[in-house]
């Protein structure tokens, strides 16, 4: 009952922002809300609320995948007692967000970014076991640079008499006093969307039910500090941006090499993640704020659905995730598999999907650019990558040979989630061209040669072929070889071990040596023991000396009589 609510109150809140961002975009308006909450000498603190197009639109998808995310999780969820605490979970997670998109003022982002940061959390451990603990550990506190990042700039901005960025972005780009506000949002911005240094958390955060990854991977969690980059850009001097394309480059290649040597399912679809967020920041940085905010929703699409059919597959094999136990799913889930099949494409930038129309005008725009051969050769590899990981994804599932239990049920009877995927399934094959009529009124200019207009062709066909050749066994026997490259690049580079040794381990060897030094060596015994055994002694004796026996008071008057005749010797 509650999940229907939702859904229906989501649906309606979503339908509203898309006409009331269309009709904004039409007549080109932005409108601000102002409360005065307190004034204090040249400081004024005021509840900002901005409503454009940009944030309305924003608004509308993330209701929209909430909503069927919601009506997904009713059935995904059936089985958990605590059902309707993991919906209003849900739910908080979302008024998180939309707090965090209505904000222009520095402290209210903070609200919805913490709430992002805490409810998260709580998902994340919503299993409750070792793994979820520590991979919810190691969300939070990563997420936790950020937040003193963002805490960091709102200290500074107090040097404007007010939080609200938004009057003064003009100002601080000519104020290199104020250049520490633009990187300090860079950092937070950067741990919220995982980029390198900070990417391990996201794969680790799989821990949660899938639900809450369809949610946190298409648009609410790791977009935020895309969102907050594309309100923040026109504080970024050049050198800022040009140190955060190489960061983007670095995790977009990163994560796709990773993704083409991990056999856990849903890891795979978050290491696809971590490569659009490159993607996206990496456009962002070369001056397309537009096309960075379009791949950002059409990306959101895809990206949940992709998420639900692994939710749906994973509930199919008894809770297996991993990809060497499937195959040749397409006889016993046609519809489920038809479905990842299309998100796939999408991802991989197929013709006509909504993907394409994003994907395709970014490369074709960065090729456009005056870079270095080193931008070039990453981005475009790291495209390859995407279709490379993508084939693989659909030969060890789709293709191959079934390796699950002999004895099986597989079957798609899940009519409530079948019906939530199919109302996505609509969006991710046409938003991508609507999306594209209402936000580019004149379309870009490409004028390219034909061999770099067919360069992204190629390399799509080359992944594909890199694919399904990665999975036949002789390429596998022949990897089994390179095993300290495939540990490698399935560690993510070693971030994996660098955030949770790297950070963990020589703490912990210095207290081992202050626990045998201090605790159990030479100081506890002639510290805080023998200063206890002292003191235990001396009241022992002077509590004898107060039971006034007989012998005790003659004895101490002998004591003082020989004292007083040496004293007057």
């Amino acid at each position: 009952m509650l999940c229907k609510l939702y859904f229906m109150s989501f649906i309606l809140c979503s339908v509203k922002c898309f006409f009331f961002s269309l009709l904004l975009f039409s007549f080109d308006k932005s409108f601000f809300t102002e409360f005065n909450v307190v004034s204090l000498n040249s400081v004024s603190f005021t509840m900002t609320i901005l409503i454009d197009w940009m944030s309305m639109l924003f608004l509308s998808f993330v209701f929209f995948i909430s909503a069927v995310v919601i009506n997904y999780s009713d059935e995904y969820m059936s089985s958990d007692k605590s059902k309707n605490r993991f919906v209003l979970l849900v739910v908080l997670f979302v008024l998180s967000m939309v707090l965090l998109i209505i904000s222009p003022n520095l402290v209210s982002i903070l609200l919805g970014w913490d709430g992002l940061g805490l409810v998260s959390y709580v998902l994340v451990i919503y299993y409750q076991n070792v793994k979820s603990f520590n991979a919810g550990m190691l969300t939070v506190l990563t997420n936790r640079i950020g937040d003193v990042a963002l805490l960091m700039s709102i200290a500074w901005m107090m040097n404007y008499g007010s939080w609200s960025y938004i009057f003064y972005l003009d100002f601080m780009k000519n104020d290199n006093f104020m250049n520490f506000i633009g990187c300090f949002i860079i950092i937070a911005s950067m741990t919220k969307s995982a980029q390198i240094p900070f990417s391990s958390w996201l794969p680790a955060a799989m821990a949660a039910p899938t639900p809450v990854s369809s949610l946190v991977h298409s648009s609410t969690l790791v977009t935020a500090g895309v969102y907050l980059l594309i309100r923040f850009y026109e504080v970024f001097s050049l050198s800022m941006l040009n140190i955060l394309l190489y960061f983007s480059l670095l995790t977009m290649f990163m994560s796709g090499l990773g993704a083409n040597f991990e056999f856990d399912l849903k890891k795979i679809i978050a290491l696809s993640t971590l490569s659009q967020l490159g993607l996206m920041i990496s456009i962002l940085c070369l001056g397309s704020l537009n096309l960075a905010f379009f791949h950002l929703l059409t990306h959101a699409l895809f990206k949940a659905l992709l998420f639900m059919c692994a939710g749906v597959i994973i509930h199919n094999l008894s809770n297996c995730q991993d990809i060497r136990y499937m195959g040749s799913l397409i006889f016993f889930m046609p519809l489920t598999c038809s479905f990842m099949n299309i998100c796939n494409f999408s991802l991989c930038g197929l013709p006509f999907l909504s993907g394409f129309y994003s994907k395709d005008l970014i490369v074709e725009v960065m090729s456009m650019g005056y870079l270095n051969f080193f931008v070039y050769i990453i981005f475009y590899l790291s495209i390859g990558l995407t279709v490379c990981y993508s084939f693989r994804l659909i030969y060890y599932s789709m293709v191959g040979n079934f390796c699950f239990l002999s004895f099986n049920c597989l079957e798609e009877k899940y009519d409530i989630m079948l019906k939530s995927m199919t109302g996505l399934l609509i969006f991710v094959i046409f938003s991508g061209s609507m999306l594209m009529w209402m936000m580019f009124p004149s379309p870009y200019f490409i004028c390219l040669p034909f061999y770099m207009k067919v360069l992204t062709l190629i390399l799509v066909f080359l992944g594909i072929l890199i694919g399904m050749e990665m999975n036949s066994f002789n390429m596998n026997c022949y990897l089994m070889n390179l095993k300290f490259l495939k540990l490698f690049s399935f560690s993510m580079w070693n971030l994996v071990y660098l955030s949770t040794l790297g950070v963990s381990f020589y703490p912990l060897i210095l207290g081992n040596i202050f626990y045998k030094k201090f605790d159990q060596g030479w100081f506890e015994y002639y510290g805080s023991q023998n200063l206890f055994e002292s003191l235990k002694y001396i009241s022992q004796l002077f509590q004898f000396l107060s039971k006034n026996h007989l012998k005790i008071y003659f004895s101490l008057i002998l004591f003082w009589l020989v004292f007083l005749f040496l004293f007057i010797n």
